[in-house]
């Protein structure tokens, strides 16, 4: 029985772990393509439900959570030293906002979609991609403008006054997109 239960938390705890290359889309895949956890079969399902090519979706996910399952701003400080709440409700892999994320579970019906599931995560990305190409004309292959409008909302986006931040993440976000589509065509993945 306890090594039932020394299994069960290994595995539980590699599904937690964020991988050791996330600069490498065919390592990230190999590591997590297990019975528990398969990171390739979920982003190439999202791929084909909207549109969106896995490198774009992946390279969203390396610029706002590092794939950390559990990321989240920092706190800000009461008095200069005291931790005190969040900046914001982005969580998980996405980075969702809360508003954000139970928009997309009321829309798509996902009621038990979870922020710090890979699955659903790369699939709301996905979601709010094609999203962004409907209300703003932004194509699914453009990790660029797509990361801008994923930073600062639609309306953020098609008002035009995009922050140094935002324009820093797009541009390390369409670096590291190339770069995966790169990789997936080398090790045969795509």
């Amino acid at each position: 029985m306890r090594c039932v239960l020394i299994v069960v938390l290994l595995l539980l705890a590699g599904c937690a772990s964020v991988p050791r290359q996330t600069q490498n889309a065919c390592a990230i895949f190999e590591q997590r393509d297990g019975l528990f956890d398969n990171w390739r079969r979920a982003a190439y399902r999202a791929e084909r439900e909207y549109g969106v090519p896995v490198p774009v979706l992946m390279a969203t996910i390396y610029t706002e959570s590092g794939f950390r399952h559990n990321a989240r701003p920092p706190r800000t400080k009461l008095f200069g030293f005291i931790p005190w709440k969040r900046q914001s409700s982005a969580l998980g892999f996405s980075q969702a906002l809360d508003g954000t994320w139970a928009q997309y579970k009321r829309v798509t019906g996902r009621w038990a979609a979870n922020r710090k599931d890979f699955s659903d995560a790369i699939r709301f990305i996905a979601w709010y991609h094609a999203e962004s190409n409907r209300k703003n004309g932004i194509a699914l292959n453009d990790t660029y403008r797509l990361y801008i409008a994923y930073y600062h909302g639609h309306a953020g986006y098609s008002r035009g006054n995009w922050s140094g931040t935002a324009k820093a993440g797009a541009k390390r976000a369409a670096n590291m997109a190339a770069s995966y589509s790169r990789q997936l065509k080398n090790c045969g993945a795509w």
